[in-house]
């Protein structure tokens, strides 16, 4: 592995980061959920997505106290002598997985910094699934990987190879009017795929399609706790990555024909 990911401050911070949350993740117990709805029914928070994030942001202001902090659960906080740098967290993405016991859930930490003309650039990042015991990291210009946490091994991620029989990936929002659309769109675009696999975690799903194992993700209407981190480490990792910024609404990685994500419709 390159030795400038494994000492750039930023790729630290955010790995340090990510596990702090994942370890809360990893004390998983029915007992302790207490799950409220947010904002429908089925779009849960539960106690160990607020502990994840205080886990996630003490970890980051120990060291980078100067940096703002953004994230899911809490409102964001902006230092009065901010560094350039913020932060944005999703301790817990992937809610309804971790509820129902289904592995595809992780801590989800990007940081991106803040340039002279006013844009933001993604630097960082760091995606832990507790459950399955991997690691993804990116550090922008120094590649993509992944860790195996039970024996060590670090593999350089370089996404999907073309091949005749891709496999997409997706998501679906709460609201019923969007899930219609969603399944309008996903209906044009199932032409160019075999299959279609929902995973339930977006941030998972951009880390599937950097290692390979999806040729494409898109979804409409994501979040950017959803999609910091995942975004950079597929495109890290050499993969078209489209954010909502750019492309209505829209978030997409690896294999996709970009024409095809409409806007809804009134």
């Amino acid at each position: 592995m390159d030795k400038a990911i494994t000492h750039d401050p930023l790729v630290l911070v955010a790995r340090r980061a990510a596990a702090a949350g994942a370890e809360v993740l990893a004390g998983r117990d029915e007992s302790q959920f207490n799950i409220s709805d947010k904002s429908a029914v089925g779009d849960w928070v539960t106690d160990f997505d607020r502990a994840s994030e205080e886990a996630i942001r003490a970890t980051i202001t120990t060291s980078r106290p100067s940096d703002e902090l953004t994230g899911e659960e809490y409102p964001s906080a902006k230092p009065l002598n901010p560094s350039g740098v913020r932060w944005s967290i999703d301790p817990l993405d992937g809610t309804i997985n971790f509820v129902r016991n289904i592995a595809y859930y992780c801590s989800s930490v990007g940081a991106c910094q803040l340039e002279e003309d006013g844009t933001e650039t993604w630097v960082a990042a760091a995606i832990v699934a507790p459950a399955l015991q991997v690691e993804y990291f990116a550090g922008k210009g120094l590649g993509a990987w992944k860790q195996d946490l039970r024996t060590g091994k670090l593999t350089k991620l370089t996404g999907p190879v073309d091949s005749p029989a891709k496999i997409l990936g997706t998501g679906f929002g709460y609201d019923a009017q969007r899930r219609q659309f969603q399944a309008r769109v996903l209906e044009e675009m199932l032409a160019d795929y075999v299959n279609v696999r929902r995973i339930g975690s977006a941030a998972l799903d951009l880390c599937l399609v950097a290692q390979g194992s999806l040729d494409a993700y898109a979804e409409y209407g994501t979040q950017e706790y959803d999609w910091a981190a995942g975004a950079l480490i597929a495109e890290e990792a050499g993969c078209a990555v489209g954010r909502p910024a750019t492309y209505p609404g829209w978030q997409y990685a690896g294999l996709v024909d970009p024409a095809k994500l409409t806007e809804p419709t009134s």
